[in-house]
């Protein structure tokens, strides 16, 4: 008994190491999806180009992350979490590499292609290997501490990134992802475990991505598709591009003031989940929990577009601008209402037969990535023609459009 006591311990033990092990890729690759956000100024002005357009050029990252995750998901499957790993953050050391090499919008983009496909499967990794070990109980524990996790990457990009950026240069960010990618590759090797292939879908990636897409258009999971399109892509946005410019340039913080509200705004999304999930369980209303969550954070967007100078909620409370102060409430509330895109997964899973669910999460994740690069693309256009509160005036657009939809379609028949 004693002994194989002691031989589950060493087997959790080494479960668990291999787990923060992957998990800290995932922790990588939420740093270098955010890095625009406290050095869009220093990049756009090295490569002589407009903010606007090098912000539309980031996009190219989430298109790459969203393509490259159903192949990804399939190469796990047939080869295992480790070999796949490994290969990823050998391509995210690469990418980092050409990013920080770049000395132009066009090499600029090669390495953003590189990094999105490398990062892709980073928090699939450590989730496939936990499914694989854990007991359902367990798994939902460990995934919430994955996402926890992997959210350090972009506490790493805020304030920490920005006295980078100001003592070395925003080229330092990608050099220092670049030794992080070779740090966690050496612990992935040491700590991952060998393990069996499993051939569970032997049919072309492509094929797997029209199942999944076709699975996403059907009727039950549209509504749901609808909100994930524009929720993620809201908070990811806001947090990775456009919440450090509107700091320092419309608010006139420093770059490491910026990075100190950013960094709050990454606290709230890291304790809104467990926050909402409380509130789930207590409520027991997840369909008005989503919405409701996501309607207010349309607003509080709304507010803080409109607390711009000369703006309308500037002028209710006679100032020229409103202070960052306010700002910085608005970014804590809405990084704690955006925290109800996990119950999205949970409804998937309501709303389809059991032996298609696996391919409603995979639609839901991609709509997650794709919306994300659609919005990065589409408020650089934005930004471009109409400013930056036109861009947060937007998102909220989109934000409460989304919401009506998923109403309309997840509306409990008569």
């Amino acid at each position: 008994m004693t002994k194989a006591a002691n031989d589950a311990g060493t087997a959790t033990r080494a479960l668990i190491f291999a787990l923060v092990a992957l998990a800290c890729g995932h922790m990588l690759s939420t740093l270098l999806r955010t890095i625009p956000a406290v050095s869009l100024d220093l990049m756009a002005a090295d490569f002589h180009i407009e903010p606007q357009a090098l912000a539309s050029l980031t996009s190219i990252y989430p298109f790459a992350f969203a393509a490259a995750q159903i192949p990804v998901g399939a190469a796990m499957d047939r080869f295992g979490v480790r070999p796949v790993s490994l290969s990823l953050l050998a391509g995210t050391v690469f990418g980092a590499v050409a990013s920080g090499f770049a000395t132009g919008p066009e090499s600029f983009a090669v390495g953003q292609l590189m990094l999105g496909v490398a990062t892709s499967g980073m928090l699939m990794c450590p989730m496939t290997l936990a499914a694989k070990q854990l007991s359902a109980a367990r798994f939902g524990l460990w995934s919430g501490a994955i996402l926890s996790i992997g959210n350090i990457g972009m506490l790493l990009s805020s304030s920490p990134l920005a006295f980078v950026v100001d003592a070395y240069g925003w080229r330092a960010g990608f050099w220092m992802s670049a030794i992080g990618g070779i740090a966690v590759a050496l612990a992935v090797f040491a700590l991952v475990p060998h393990q069996p292939a499993e051939h569970k879908d032997e049919s072309s990636p492509l094929t797997q991505m029209i199942e999944v897409l076709r699975l996403g258009l059907s009727r039950p999971l549209r509504g749901l598709i609808a909100l994930a399109l524009v929720s993620l892509a809201t908070s990811l946005v806001l947090r990775g591009l456009w919440g450090g410019p509107w700091l320092m340039d419309v608010k006139g913080l420093s770059r490491v003031e910026a990075g100190n509200q950013l960094g709050a705004f990454t606290l709230a999304m890291i304790a809104g989940p467990l926050c909402i999930g409380m509130i789930d369980r207590r409520l027991g209303r997840r369909r008005a929990l989503v919405a409701g969550s996501h309607l207010a954070a349309a607003v509080l967007l709304a507010l803080m577009a409109l607390g711009a100078p000369h703006a309308a909620v500037s002028t209710l409370f006679g100032l020229p601008v409103m202070p960052p102060q306010y700002d910085l409430v608005l970014f804590v509330l809405i990084g704690l209402a955006t925290s109800a895109q996990p119950l999205l997964f949970g409804m998937s899973r309501q709303l389809v037969d059991a032996q298609v669910a696996g391919k409603a999460l995979a639609a839901v994740n991609l709509a997650f990535f794709l919306g994300a690069a659609l919005m990065q693309s589409v408020t650089g256009a934005v930004a471009a023609l109409a400013g930056l509160p036109a861009v947060l005036l937007f998102m909220a657009a989109m934000l409460a459009f989304g919401v009506l939809i998923f109403l309309a379609y997840t509306s409990p028949s008569p």
